[in-house]
């Protein structure tokens, strides 16, 4: 019995159908790369349901003050962080409200950190460093489904009676056993053995995108379908928030532009200008 033959490889580890990839044309490559992604919102699709159930508990929770946290290592917790790092500029607010935490801390996302995602105790240590309490949702990402850092986190944070989720490529994983909320993607082999930065990060991202999106839009956030709560830091922003200004307030576009000024926010200029 070869080496290989001892244990059954995860879906995530099993050989791309492609082979001799180095002997492709480019646009073979491109190609092959694009048929594999279109199966990844098919995935997501199936997921739907999963993904409901743990939204709808969070939004129960963040209503009453409770927060959202993402533990994950490499790019399961590169994706998280950077889902969270998004929401404050692009709905206002503050930037305790979903946390990212990754394996080997704020060095790992740029650098590898040797071992990090092999310690399943670091992720409670990083959580009860913020006070996590029992309104609060821990969210574990990761494509494999097995890694020690996370399924720490989220068996801890589940003995302590707090909501918990986590996002998967795998079947029947070892997270997926501990999450009270296991969303699972099943996206198939990658085009490169392995590599789950493809259609497994890809499909990570989509969810991540469809939970916080739509917590921030049942939490107020969102206003028609505009983001009238965006912070205003640069110009291309001011130019937005005034254009909805002009079309919800139909005003002209320096009338819009100095009310959006002197409030600060689209939301706040038409709630005060409805006031006058």
């Amino acid at each position: 019995m070869s080496e290989t033959s001892k244990f059954t490889l995860s879906i995530t580890e099993s050989p791309s159908r492609f082979k001799n990839l180095e002997k492709m044309e480019v646009a073979d490559l491109i190609k092959s790369i694009n048929e594999e992604d279109a199966k990844v919102h098919i995935a997501v699709r199936k997921a739907l349901p999963q993904i409901e159930q743990l939204i709808v508990r969070i939004i129960e929770r963040m209503r009453q003050g409770g927060r959202v946290f993402y533990l994950g290592a490499g790019t399961s917790g590169r994706l998280g962080v950077l889902d969270a790092s998004e929401l404050p500029p692009t709905f206002g607010v503050p930037d305790t409200l979903v946390i990212g935490l990754i394996a080997g801390g704020d060095v790992a996302l740029r650098k590898a950190v040797e071992n990090a995602e092999d310690d399943p105790h670091m992720a409670w240590k990083e959580l009860q460093a913020h006070n996590i309490n029992q309104l609060d949702t821990v969210i574990g990402i990761a494509a494999s489904g097995t890694t020690p850092y996370v399924i720490g986190g989220i068996k801890n944070a589940r003995e302590n009676g707090i909501l918990t989720g986590c996002i998967t490529c795998n079947p029947n994983s070892e997270i997926a056993k501990v999450a009270e909320y296991p969303i699972e993607a099943i996206v198939g082999p990658e085009f490169i053995t392995g590599s789950t930065r493809l259609k497994a990060g890809t499909a990570q991202k989509m969810i991540l995108n469809m939970i916080t999106t739509t917590l921030m839009i049942k939490l107020g956030k969102v206003k028609g379908n505009k983001m009238v709560n965006m912070q205003l830091n640069n110009k291309k922003l001011i130019n937005r928030g005034t254009r909805m200004l002009m079309e919800e307030l139909k005003l002209d576009k320096e009338s819009a532009r100095q009310l959006l000024m002197r409030y600060g926010s689209v939301k706040k200029a038409i709630d005060e200008y409805k006031k006058e």
